[in-house]
């Protein structure tokens, strides 16, 4: 037998999921014989009412397990997420799951909840059905109407593009590994939008396959008659073994190439040269999830108006970046 939600009693009476969780709860803001009829469809159909927010005060913070790509940045949002849960008076819950039900589960135990990872619709759609407050850091389909809380992937390719040619570059390559990472996509979006406009520029997106080692691309590449003096790693720890590999083969930098990576995680400064990256900051994200379910839990904001808080991230200059010069023929 399918679940009773708010949704559930909204539908059948034609009223606002937001007035029947008034009437239910016995708050104003609806008439006395609106609250009746919620109430005895409620009755009828056995509607198990969940705990009001303030009774609970339990923050569920839910991760993807199968996203280990970006395990040190879940370790910096979880950092975030429980500081300023305890600084709000609220309890934080963990769960690692990629299940559909287990996620469900997990959710109808708390006062809201914060989603990170590329969790499927199926399991949104459950935690939605909940009417309870959702954030999430995963990448939303465009003006879907729901909250979220990121980093600025666009903005940051566009800085990139502008560092790099300051520094004199005109041969660039965007370098990534398997695609369909959203944020990743978005950085290259935003240095191609920013290099498009420049015809002196040659730039191109160099797909990095872990079968294959990334000297046997960049061999590839160059006997097409292309010879980057810069490479925007999606992430840092490809712009470590792009750093490893160019070193291998001879090259200096940033005297002949220059590597820029993203995320400004811990081997960025375990390596030599030390990476000049974009740091994202996850901490600042997490806390920032709480604050916006902090919003919704006390009816701060519209219930009918999605928001979307962005981070954002900064150029960090180390040594593997400089100024453009001829590649070794």
């Amino acid at each position: 037998m399918q679940r009773v939600t708010l949704g559930t009693l909204a539908a059948r009476l034609g009223l606002s999921k937001f007035a029947v969780s008034r009437a239910l709860s016995g708050k104003s803001g609806v008439s006395e014989q609106t609250r009746r009829r919620v109430e005895e469809l409620a009755a009828e159909l056995g509607y198990a009412r969940q705990p009001a927010p303030k009774e609970l005060r339990t923050l569920g913070l839910v991760f993807h397990d199968t996203d280990l790509v970006n395990s040190e940045l879940h370790v910096l949002i979880q950092s975030g997420v429980q500081a300023e849960a305890q600084r709000r008076g609220y309890q934080v819950r963990v769960r690692w799951t990629h299940l559909a039900e287990e996620v469900e589960a997990f959710v109808s135990t708390c006062s809201g909840a914060i989603m990170v990872g590329p969790h499927g619709r199926d399991t949104y759609d459950r935690v939605y059905a909940l009417d309870v407050p959702i954030v999430r850091t995963g990448w939303l389909e465009p003006l879907e109407q729901a909250d979220f809380v990121g980093g600025s992937d666009h903005e940051a390719g566009s800085a990139v593009a502008r560092y790099l040619v300051e520094l004199g570059h005109t041969s660039i390559a965007f370098v990534q590994g398997a695609p369909g990472y959203r944020g990743r996509m978005e950085r290259y979006y935003g240095v191609r939008e920013v290099l498009e406009r420049l015809p002196q520029i040659n730039f191109r997106q160099m797909t990095f396959e872990k079968e294959v080692r990334f000297t046997e691309h960049l061999k590839a590449i160059e006997s097409e008659g292309f010879r980057p003096t810069a490479f925007f790693c999606a992430h840092d720890g490809l712009a470590v073994t792009v750093v490893s590999e160019l070193l291998r083969l001879g090259y200096r930098i940033p005297e002949d190439v220059s590597v820029i990576g993203f995320g400004d995680y811990q081997a960025a400064t375990q390596i030599s040269p030390q990476l000049t990256t974009v740091k994202g900051h996850g901490q600042q994200i997490g806390a920032g999830c709480v604050r916006l379910l902090d919003d919704r839990l006390n009816e701060r904001m519209a219930r009918d108006i999605p928001v979307r808080l962005l981070i954002a991230s900064r150029i960090v200059n180390r040594a593997s970046c400089g100024p453009a010069k001829r590649m070794p023929v």
